[in-house]
Parts: structure tokens; C-alpha cells; sequence
């Protein structure tokens, strides 16, 4: 093993020449994605079967029946649980194949259908090459990614009323929802308030492709080979077998010992034209049509976590995450659909229109859109969400899958990332000079590099010799470190890592059972097992600070390439016939994958940070499925330093956000590429409001932190930074709302405004919380205005010169290099720090400035704030302060009031805050009435009645042109955590305590 004085370092002289290399490396074009190296539709078998299996169906119109019938006599109902039987009919032989079902009835209002394979369930198959992989479908994805929400319904009752042929359960909120189960053929509509909303099976295209023996067919006898092939082309697309037993794609061949075993179901939305979620996709937030056409995709959208190099613009290729949650919208109701599945995945999207009758005057036509699921293996098991509002469809996900971490409050700040702070100096260096330019931020990154060869828990000794030193100095402005540990191990001799892990027998195998080896950073690599419940106990071992010699408290952790990315794998990833703890292949678990390591990884910084004060870990992922949120943030991974990429972005972060995973961000700056100094600046701008907000860059480009964009660019940077530090209350208080409710942190217009349908497809502007901020960032090169889109008459103020914009419709505002476009709505209030600091962690203290937006004299506002210690878990215990502010229009008084619950902690966190004070309250939209008012009177909680009411300068700014007037309360002297009253009217005042 190499040590600091060991033999010459030549990845030290790597890293300096590729320094010098890149000082004259120009801005160079972008290069786009191998797609040769990932499947089309047409390439994966599975995917192909399904796809003609719909084909049939469609061109057969009403002559086609779906095979799959409901038998009646097997059905039964008890505790908000219906079993049955579904027969699939093989028409060659008249067999009638049986497909256990269960559909579970939940309390929490939605309903679980589960379909899935008598003979494979009870182990009666056989498994080809010897094969030691689970004869059973997979059915563990809810280990991983359901938390709550499961209670069977005791108000779930079978319907007296169901008509011939069908069965109508009751359930949901006074039995207002109902799921009609027709017989045969098997089809679910699932109902709200008596109309359909969301249907299975209408279509005819569910397939389960059953286990069936392979018969090997003899070779065709000399003269007879044309024969056999005429007879291979008239083969049913769909009974295709020639991707059943074995596939090869870019060299790599899978067994499939178990033979076809893919699940198709389609869902239809009738009434719906817009479907949003199942991300990682690029393109635009409202999901296209995949079948087709001008505007339209021609491949389905697929879930296959893939590390995609330079991935491309409005694509349906799979990216690094996978979460198969769809929801529909429309005017007045919002639907959705869980496909609890971790196998590779596709998603078909079509859209039908249905005209309106020409006699009907001003009533349009309808759409429909009808989706068509299919995954490579495991169970069918759909959640069906029937709303009615994205607020309770985010909350019901929530409830189900776990709700966002509440991050320590660091993680919302600005981070700083490269590929690669070359040594320990460097990053101090880094460090300083932040200082030394007035730049905030909280966070500085180590990829690869900062290890001894890429292996992980290891330092470098010649590049970083004093980690501690390092984050020593870091900490004395209260910032951090983020370090990089992947689940790929160096396989190399004297690696104690690899040798525990070798020796517990916790690395993922292949298919004949032996460790698999595999190509990455490192060279080769074995990759943990993190489905192993020992694998975890291991991997909490290797954080604590005897281990992982060299981290302090300060370190946090990046598990990147945990898709897997393989280099030498098919489609860069795991073999799918791998095999994981339990003897499962890796085909049946793939999408969960990065899930596991990242869980692991959390347990283990829980574990390290118990030994002091325990802390909220952090950790970014760049895999993820549904219950990922639970663990910390991603990002959009490897993008590039092109305006078509920040463009993307906006999209990309707000899916996520509806999706369940709103701590979402994407490389500021792109990742590859050097960006030039204009996008650079409206990449910050734009950064400023992604949940997540890190610059990263790739090792080959210029360096790009902050302080060298020179004037005036780093003059609008530090601007734009200044912006995000000033709001983290606002963010905070965001993050609480995602963490308790499931709400997205940024909200697309459709969440916010449900009921305009012209706000539907809206995917280039996005509100901050509930805080009525309304951000449209400049996505255009070049441009010095934007269009804002406004869904309402409530009037925007522009937040920095408090312009009035009002009106319901596009309007252009004016966006010159310095100036992000960003506007307050009326009728909200909502908290800031406007003291500049080093970091979050120094603001601790700081007092508060209220901003409380009014639109017309009868209109009042509201909001709120959350805060805590922003790092341990004693806010479950009551340590925090979560306050509303009222104001109400007819009284003109601002109310500050405790919306939250006492816990043991609460006093003493209370007293910890006592002295932090409201210094200042803004109102935008100040009545005209106010004009020459020069004092409010202000009264706090608990004071004496002799004291109880004071009075404060307040200074009223009229209204001038477009600008709208605005008052100033100056020190009001209240404490943010107390209970108190401004008033300010003119007339009598109320000397009474709160």
C-alpha cells in the first residue's frame, strides 16, 4: 500500500497537468449521447412482445378480447380485501392459467392491485443453465420503498347493488370512491363521486407472460431452411421467442434462466389530457405521446437507471432515476397511479380526442389518455390515487412512500463542487478566497481524486495530507465537506476494504455464484450487496472516525455511479443475471439498486453521528426510486454547458418535485463544457431556486468558482447567492412543508393554480413554496426579457422595485444581465435574513425581515415560518418554532401567532432563540390611506398592561408609476418566536395584552 512517503505519485501529476491543460482548454461543443450503447423499444425483448401485443389488440379493434377473465366463483371480500383467481386462456391448448389476485382497500383512500403467478409462486418451474436464482416473481419492491399507508379499510364493502358480471366495492372517504371489477374480460374502473377517473384494462393489453418450458426445436433438414423461415415470419409479434430464452446486446449476453416473464397492464385517464411525473426524463413537464408523430416520441418512455454519458435534449432514454408515479390533471381534479415494479420499465403514452357534438355551442371535445405499463419481471402491483387535488395526491404519496428528509439546513445553501479539488491547500485556497470576495457558501466537494488510487475510505497522502487540517478550517465558519464514496471496491491485493468485504461475503455475485467482476473508476471492482441486511451492518462500520481515519463531523457523503455504472457492463450497467442477496436476479431489482446503497449509506452517517450529538445526515444520490426522497437529495447528473441544458433543467426539477423527490438540482454551469460568462450568470440565477443548488464541473474544463467570472459577473453571481441566503428561511420553512405534507418545494403552475388549464403545460417558471414567489429565470440566450404567465387577476409586485404586474395572461417582463425575474404575489407573507454572512450556520442568530405583499383593500395575507436548530432530530421532540402571520385587511393588524405542537424540547429550544427579533417588516402594496403615517402601534405577548402597547416609526413610500406604494416598520422590537400584534390604522388602538 502506498503511504505519503511512499514511491512517486503519479496521479498527483495527472491531476497538475490536467490543470495546465485545461487553463488553454477553449469552450468546445458538446457531444452527444452513445445512444448505441442503450436499448430502443425495438431492442429489448420484453418491450417489442408488449408493444405488438397492443398493435394486435388495436388493429383488431372490437373483434379483439383480452384473454384474461375474472373468475366469480373465486372472488372474496373481507376486511377491505378482495382475493380472486384471473384466468389467462392459452388458445392453442385451452388451458386456463391462474393469476392469483388481491386489490387492498386502504384507509388512507387508496386501493393496491396485485396480480401474480400461481405456478411460479409455489417454486413448480424450472430454471435453465442450473440456474440458483428465486423461482418467484419479485415481490420486495415494498420492502424498500413503502413506509406507511397500508391499514386495510374496515368502511370497504362490496356493493348489493353490482350488476351481472361485475363486483362494486365502496371505499374512500365516505364510500365515495368505487372500484367496478367487471368479470370477464377482466377490467377496473376506479370511480370518484360516481365518475370514472382512472380504468385498468379497458384496452385489452394486460399480459402476464407466463412460465412455459423451452422446447427445443430440431434444426431444419438440408433444402428445408426456407421453409423454416417463412414459418418464423408469420409468428405472432407477440409470441416471439427469440429474445424469450436468451438475449445479446452490445456483446453481452443474458441467460434468462427463467425464461419471458415480462407484465403489461394498460391505465387509461378518461377526461385527462396532461400526465406529469415518471421521472428521469428530459423534455417538457406535460409527458408526450410515445407513438409517433409530429411533436411526439416515437419509443416509450423508459425507467432503467442508466448512467447516460452527455445525455440528449426532450428524450424518453432512461436516465439515473427511476420513479413510476404518473399523475393525471385536469381542470378541478388531479389522479395518479403508482407501478410498484423495480424491473426495467416502459411507459407508452397516446392521447385520443373525443369532438364535441357541433350542435353543443361552446362545449369542447374531451381527451383521453391511455398509458400502456410493461416491466421485464416481478409482480403487477398498481396503487391507485384518486385525489381529488395535487395537495392531497402529494400527501397520500407521502404517507405511502415516506415523506422528504428534513435536511440540516446547510444542504439547502450553496454548495461548490469540481472534478477535482486537486489537495487539501487547494480547497483551503478555495476557501479563503470565498471569503475574500464577500461570496457565501456552505459547502465544498471531493470527487474521485481526493483518494489513494479510488479506493474509498482512503485519503491520498501526497495531495491531502491533513484532511482534518482541511475540515478544521472549514468549520470555523461553520461549513462543510462532501466526499465521494461509490459502491464500486478496488479489487486490488492489500485493500482492507476489499478484503472484509471478500471475506463477509457481502459483494454481488453472477450468475454462477462467484463475485462478480466489474469495470469502473478504480478499474475492477466488486460492488457491495446492499439488499444483504449484513452488507448494511458492514458498511455502518466503515464510517466511524477509527475507520474512516481522516473525516470529522463536518464530512458528508456523495454516493454517485450506484445505478450501477459499469463500464464494462451492458448498457453500462449490472448484468442482469447477476445475482443478489436472496438469490434474486438483478433484473428483478435493478431500479432499486441505488436506493439500497444510499440507504445503507444513511444508516451509517445515523450511526457515526451518534457517538457525539446526533445529526441529520446528508447524502446526494444520483440513483433513485420512490422512497429515495426519505435519504437525502439527487441531481440531474451529468449535463453540459449549453443553454439547452439549463433550459431542461426547470422541467426535470419540477418532475421531481411532483414526483415525491423535490430536493432536486441540477449542475450549475453544466457539467461539461465551460459555459460563457452569460450562461454562467443566468445558471445562478436559475440555480438560486432549485431545491438543491450546486455548481460542478467536469475535470477537464476551466475552473469557474464564483470569484473569477470578473466584473460584472461576479458582481451578479454574488447577487444571486446573496438572494438564496437571504430566503432560506423561506426555503426552510418549504422543506418543513415537504417533509410533513409531501408537497413539492417548487410547484409548477398547474399545482398551484389547478383549475386554468392554460397554466397546464407551464414548465419555464415555478413558485418557491407557499411563500408566493413566482421565479421565471432567463433560459435564452441573449435574451434581456421573459414571458410570465399569470393565472389570475391577483396582482405581482417584480421583487426588487416592486413594479405592479397584474392581469391574468402572459406578460413580458423586462430581464437585463443583473436582474433575475422574480415576483411576489399578493396576499402572502413572507420571512427573510438580510444580514450577508459567510454561511448558513452564522446566521443562526440573525434577526428577521417580514415582507407582507397586499393586493386590494379587502385582500389580506398570510404565511408562515419554520425553524429549528437546523441540524439534530430534537425538533420531533418540540424544538422549534413554527409561526403564521396574519394580516388582516379590515383591522389592518399583522399578527404573529404559534401554529405549532409543544414538545419536551420546545422550552428549551424557545430560550435558546430568546433575543432573536424581527428588525424590520416590508409591506408591499401599502393602501394609499397610509400616505403620512409615521408610527404603528405594536404590542407583544406577556407584556404588562402599562407597557403592552408602544409605538414604532413606520415609513410609507407612495405609490409612482408603475411602482406600487410600500411602508417600512423599522425595529419593531418583537421577538420571532413570541406572539405580538402591529397595527396600522388610524383609528382607535387596542392597549389590551394579546
Amino acid at each position: 500500500m502506498r503511504s505519503s512517503n511512499g514511491p512517486f505519485n503519479w496521479t498527483a501529476v495527472f491531476l497538475f497537468l490536467s490543470c495546465l491543460y485545461t487553463l488553454f482548454t477553449p469552450a468546445y461543443p458538446a457531444v452527444t449521447v452513445k445512444k448505441q450503447d442503450f436499448k430502443t423499444c425495438d431492442q429489448s425483448g420484453f418491450c417489442k412482445r408488449n408493444r405488438a401485443y397492443a398493435d394486435t389488440a388495436i388493429s383488431q379493434s372490437s373483434s379483439w378480447t383480452s384473454p384474461y377473465t375474472l373468475d366469480a366463483q373465486s372472488i372474496a371480500f373481507k376486511g377491505g380485501q378482495l382475493t380472486g383467481i384471473v384466468l389467462k386462456n392459452l388458445p392453442q391448448s385451452g388451458e386456463n392459467l391462474r393469476l392469483p389476485l388481491t386489490i387492498n382497500f386502504l384507509e388512507s383512500g387508496l386501493a393496491r392491485v396485485s396480480i401474480d403467478e400461481e405456478k411460479r409462486q409455489k417454486g413448480e418451474i424450472e430454471l435453465r443453465h442450473g440456474s440458483k436464482a428465486r423461482k418467484e416473481r419479485y415481490n420486495e419492491a415494498e420492502k424498500w420503498a413503502i413506509v406507511g399507508g397500508q391499514q386495510l379499510s374496515k368502511g370497504a364493502a362490496v356493493s348489493k347493488d353490482s350488476e351481472e358480471g361485475t363486483t362494486k366495492v365502496l371505499y374512500g372517504p365516505a364510500s365515495g370512491y368505487e372500484a367496478i371489477i367487471r368479470h370477464r374480460p377482466f377490467v377496473i374502473d376506479f370511480k370518484r363521486d360516481g365518475e370514472t377517473h382512472i380504468q385498468f384494462n379497458e384496452r385489452g393489453l394486460l399480459n402476464v407472460e407466463h412460465w412455459r418450458p423451452k422446447i427445443e426445436k430440431e434444426p431444419p433438414k438440408e433444402g428445408e431452411e426456407n421453409k423454416a423461415e417463412e414459418e418464423q415470419k408469420i409468428v405472432d409479434p407477440a409470441e416471439d421467442e427469440s429474445t424469450w430464452w436468451e438475449e445479446t446486446f452490445g456483446g453481452n449476453t443474458d441467460s434468462k434462466p427463467k425464461g419471458p416473464e415480462s407484465v403489461a397492464l394498460d391505465v387509461s385517464f378518461p377526461g385527462y389530457e396532461h400526465v406529469y411525473g415518471v421521472p428521469e426524463h428530459t423534455g417538457p413537464l406535460s409527458l408526450l405521446q410515445t407513438r409517433g408523430g409530429e411533436g411526439n416520441h416515437d419509443d416509450p418512455y423508459r425507467l432503467y437507471n442508466s448512467d447516460v454519458f452527455e445525455y440528449e435534449m426532450d428524450s424518453p432514454m432512461t436516465l439515473y432515476g427511476a420513479i413510476p408515479f404518473m399523475q393525471a390533471h385536469r381542470a378541478g381534479s388531479t389522479v395518479g397511479v403508482l407501478w410498484l415494479n423495480a424491473a426495467e420499465t416502459w411507459i407508452d403514452i397516446v392521447k385520443s380526442k373525443l369532438s364535441a357534438n357541433p350542435l353543443s355551442l361552446g362545449i369542447k371535445g374531451t381527451t383521453t389518455t391511455q398509458t400502456h405499463w410493461f416491466s421485464e419481471a416481478g409482480i403487477l402491483d398498481v396503487f391507485v390515487f384518486l385525489g381529488p387535488t395535487p395537495q392531497a395526491i402529494s400527501k397520500s404519496y407521502g404517507e405511502l412512500t415516506g415523506y422528504t428528509q428534513l435536511p440540516q439546513q446547510f444542504a439547502i445553501a450553496y454548495h461548490q463542487c469540481r472534478w477535482n479539488y486537486v489537495t487539501d491547500e487547494d480547497v483551503k485556497d478555495v476557501d479563503r478566497k470565498f471569503d475574500k470576495h464577500s461570496i457565501p457558501y456552505d459547502v465544498i466537494w471531493l470527487d474521485i481524486e481526493y483518494t489513494e488510487e479510488k479506493k474509498y475510505f482512503t485519503w491520498d497522502g501526497m495531495t491531502f495530507p491533513d484532511p482534518l487540517g482541511m475540515q478544521k478550517q472549514l468549520d470555523e465558519h461553520e461549513r462543510k465537506l462532501v466526499a465521494i464514496i461509490d459502491p464500486h471496491i478496488k479489487n486490488t491485493a492489500n485493500y482492507w476494504v476489499k478484503d472484509e468485504l471478500v471475506s463477509k461475503d457481502l459483494a454481488i455475485k453472477n450468475k454462477d455464484g462467484n463475485i462478480w467482476d466489474g469495470w469502473c473508476w478504480p478499474g475492477s471492482s466488486y460492488w457491495v450487496d446492499c439488499f444483504n441486511p449484513a452488507a448494511i451492518e458492514w458498511w455502518k462500520s466503515l464510517f466511524t472516525y477509527d475507520r474512516f481515519k481522516g473525516s470529522a463531523r463536518n464530512l458528508f457523503i456523495w454516493n454517485d455511479m450506484n445505478e450501477p455504472s459499469v463500464f464494462n457492463g451492458p448498457e453500462t450497467t449490472s448484468p442482469k443475471d447477476n445475482m443478489h442477496h436472496g438469490n434474486w436476479e438483478h433484473r428483478d431489482l435493478h431500479n432499486i439498486n441505488g436506493l439500497t446503497f444510499v440507504n445503507a449509506t444513511y444508516a451509517a452517517t445515523l450511526q457515526r453521528s451518534k457517538s457525539e450529538a446526533p445529526q441529520r445526515p446528508f447524502i446526494l444520490t444520483r440513483s433513485f426510486y420512490a422512497g429515495s426522497q426519505r435519504m437525502g437529495a439527487m441531481w440531474t447528473g451529468d449535463n453540459q454547458a449549453l443553454w439547452s441544458h439549463l433550459k431542461a433543467s426547470l422541467p426535470m426539477v419540477l418532475n421531481n418535485g411532483v414526483s415525491g423527490f423535490p430536493f432536486a438540482g441540477a449542475d450549475v454551469g453544466g457539467f461539461f463544457g465551460n459555459p460563457e460568462k452569460d450562461l454562467l450568470v443566468r445558471w445562478y440565477q436559475a440555480g438560486a431556486f432549485y431545491p438543491f443548488f450546486r455548481a460542478h464541473a467536469h475535470i477537464d474544463t476551466r475552473r469557474r468558482e464564483p470569484y473569477l467570472a470578473g466584473s460584472p459577473y461576479r458582481e451578479i453571481i454574488t447577487k444571486a447567492l446573496r438572494l438564496r441566503y437571504a430566503l432560506l428561511p423561506s426555503w426552510y420553512t418549504a422543506f418543513r412543508e415537504a417533509h410533513t405534507e409531501g408537497w413539492p418545494i417548487v410547484r409548477p403552475n398547474w399545482w398551484v393554480h389547478p383549475s386554468d388549464p392554460a397554466g397546464f403545460a407551464l414548465d419555464k417558471q415555478m413558485y418557491l413554496g407557499s411563500t408566493g414567489l413566482l421565479v421565471a429565470p432567463v433560459l435564452e440566450e441573449g435574451a434581456t426579457s421573459v414571458d410570465v404567465y399569470l393565472a389570475d387577476e391577483t396582482p405581482y409586485y417584480d421583487y426588487w422595485d416592486f413594479e405592479l404586474v397584474k392581469g391574468r395572461g402572459m406578460h413580458t417582463l423586462d430581464a437585463p444581465l443583473e436582474k433575475l425575474p422574480l415576483l411576489m404575489r399578493a396576499g402572502h407573507v413572507f420571512p427573510r435574513r438580510d444580514r450577508p454572512r459567510r454561511s448558513s450556520g452564522l446566521m443562526r442568530y440573525d434577526p428577521f425581515t417580514l415582507v407582507v405583499v397586499l393586493g386590494t383593500d379587502a385582500q389580506g395575507a398570510e404565511g408562515t415560518l419554520y425553524l429549528d436548530d437546523g441540524e439534530s432530530f430534537d425538533y420531533e421532540q418540540g424544538a422549534f418554532i413554527h409561526r403564521k402571520f396574519t394580516y388582516d385587511a379590515a383591522t389592518q393588524i399583522l399578527r404573529s401567532e404559534d401554529i405549532g405542537e409543544k414538545g419536551k424540547k420546545s422550552d428549551a429550544y424557545a430560550m435558546s432563540m430568546q433575543g432573536v427579533r424581527v428588525e424590520r417588516v416590508i409591506v408591499v402594496g401599502a393602501p394609499a390611506e397610509w400616505k403620512g403615517k409615521e408610527e404603528v402601534d405594536v404590542a407583544e405577548e406577556g407584556a404588562k398592561a402599562s407597557a403592552g402597547t408602544r409605538k414604532v416609526d413606520c415609513v410609507f413610500h407612495e405609490a409612482s408609476g408603475k411602482k406600487a406604494a410600500w411602508a417600512v416598520v423599522r425595529d419593531p422590537r418583537v421577538e420571532i418566536g413570541k406572539g405580538w400584534k402591529i397595527d396600522f390604522s388610524s383609528g382607535a388602538r387596542d392597549k389590551k395584552e394579546l
